[in-house]
Order: C-alpha cells, then sequence, then structure tokens
C-alpha cells in the first residue's frame, strides 16, 4: 500500500463564490485560502497545486472586530528613500478593500513558487458582480 499522490494534469479544478457580506475578514481568508490550497479534497497533495479558484464578492461590506480598523496598518515600501507608506485599516477598505482581502489570504498561503500560483487563482471583486459566470462558480458557505 502507498501513499496516493496527485498529479498536476489530474486535479479537476472547480469554481466558488464566497459572499464576504458582514463576514470577519479572518475568516473569509482562511477559507479562501483553504480551497486555493486544496485542504477541502481527499486528494489533498502539499508539493502539487490541487486547489480551486476562488471568487469573494463584497468586499467592501468585510468586518474586523476590535479596535482593527484603527490599529492595525497596512505597510508597503515603494523603494525610493523615504518611501515608506503606512495606512489604517479603515482608510484601506475605504480606498482597496479588495486588496485587504488579497494581503490576507496571501499571508496564509505558503511563500514559495508553489503559493504564487494559488494566488493567482483568486479574484475579489467589490459589489455583487464578477465577470465570471460563464464558470459556474458554487457558492461556498462560511459557517460562523
Amino acid at each position: 500500500m502507498s501513499t496516493f499522490m496527485a498529479k498536476p494534469q489530474e486535479v479537476e479544478r472547480k469554481w466558488y463564490v464566497i459572499n464576504a457580506d458582514g463576514k470577519t475578514l479572518g475568516r473569509v481568508a482562511t477559507e479562501a485560502a483553504r480551497l486555493l490550497r486544496g485542504k477541502h479534497k481527499p486528494t489533498f497533495t502539499p508539493h502539487v497545486d490541487t486547489g480551486d479558484h476562488v471568487i469573494i464578492i463584497n468586499a467592501e461590506k468585510i468586518r474586523l472586530t476590535g479596535n482593527k480598523l484603527q490599529k492595525k496598518q497596512y505597510i508597503r515600501y515603494t523603494g525610493y528613500p523615504g518611501g515608506l507608506k503606512v495606512m489604517n485599516y479603515a482608510t484601506l477598505l475605504k480606498t482597496f478593500p479588495e486588496r485587504a482581502i488579497e494581503k490576507a489570504v496571501k499571508g496564509m498561503i505558503p511563500h514559495n513558487s508553489l503559493g504564487r500560483k494559488m494566488v493567482k487563482k483568486l479574484k475579489v471583486y467589490r459589489g455583487n458582480n464578477h465577470p465570471h459566470t460563464a464558470q459556474k462558480p458554487e457558492v461556498w458557505e462560511i459557517k460562523d
């Protein structure tokens, strides 16, 4: 008896939609990372991208608990001297709500070339509409 190892050409991919309306950022991000990684499948193999495509809608309606809206910061560096940009999450969620979710999910995926492939399957949109109706995505419910 040997351990099953999935092959990249044999992986079947599905599309899932997660509605972030009123959900906590961390809960949505962990479910999205789990789906992108493929941990919900019995054929999960750590060194193969067995995950599915994930669409997150209503990104602007996501919640943060406690004082995180004012205290949590989004930090990036432009590469130039004095180019450190700091923004609190209240401002980030007003201007770029997609970026907040993408950053949270990306932090939960492996930080290597396989993880970069997985993150490309994440699509985040403001509002209810998305251009992926042709892929017939299934709704993925998050239990709070």
